[in-house]
């Protein structure tokens, strides 16, 4: 797996590149120091992943994210920073960011990178679990289902089932709101990912939130 590294303190990047290259699956192409030259580098590499700080001079991580994502909808681009800014999660899944993890969970730097890689969205414990949360305050109440949600051959059915998921509920609590059995929901669940070409429950999410809501 090809990755680049931008962030603007050089110590993080060299050691970042230390750490992830000592696994022999890992090659790290080339380091930035801002946004900017994040935008150069992805262009002149293309790697599978970019592993990039947020809070950086001249651009900002999302700022480069959003202008890499406009020109290369398939960028797969993981975020790592050190604060756990609500503003910032709900701006990276907007834009269509694959990951948001804290620098301090170093340990799962490496894991994450091989997740993005392989197709998956990832969020760290701390940040998933507020997500809903996040949107929810976000968005005024509605009464209804938006129009759109027609466009994706979704069901009525279906459409709930998404939306209880993306409030944070778990499969158990799904089905006793719905009058379902566990293993209907499950399996309405995997019809809906197999539907809309999601990898995971993270995706859903973030697909309701970007789509649906």
């Amino acid at each position: 797996m090809n990755i680049i590294i931008v962030d603007d303190d050089q110590l993080v990047s060299l050691s970042l590149k230390t750490i992830l290259e000592a696994n022999e699956d890992i090659n790290v192409l080339d380091i930035g120091k801002n946004g900017e030259e994040a935008v150069c580098l992805y262009d002149t590499y293309m790697p599978d992943v970019l592993l990039m700080d947020i809070r950086m001079e001249k651009m900002t991580g999302l700022e480069s994210a959003s202008a890499i994502i406009s020109k290369h909808s398939d960028a797969k681009i993981l975020l790592l920073t050190t604060f756990s800014d609500d503003e910032y999660i709900v701006k990276a899944i907007k834009l269509g960011a694959k990951g948001y993890i804290l620098k301090q969970d170093f340990e799962s730097i490496a894991p994450a990178l091989f997740a993005v890689h392989n197709g998956q969205t990832v969020f760290g414990g701390e940040i998933i679990d507020r997500i809903p949360r996040l949107f929810n305050s976000a968005q005024k109440p509605s009464s209804g289902r938006p129009a759109s949600y027609q466009n994706f051959d979704i069901t009525d059915k279906e459409f709930e089932i998404i939306k209880l998921v993306s409030d944070g509920l778990n499969n158990k609590e799904i089905a006793s709101n719905l009058y379902l059995s566990e293993g209907t929901v499950r399996n309405y669940i995997s019809n809906i990912l197999e539907k809309l070409e999601l990898r995971d429950r993270t995706q859903l999410a973030c697909f309701y939130y970007n789509h649906l809501n």
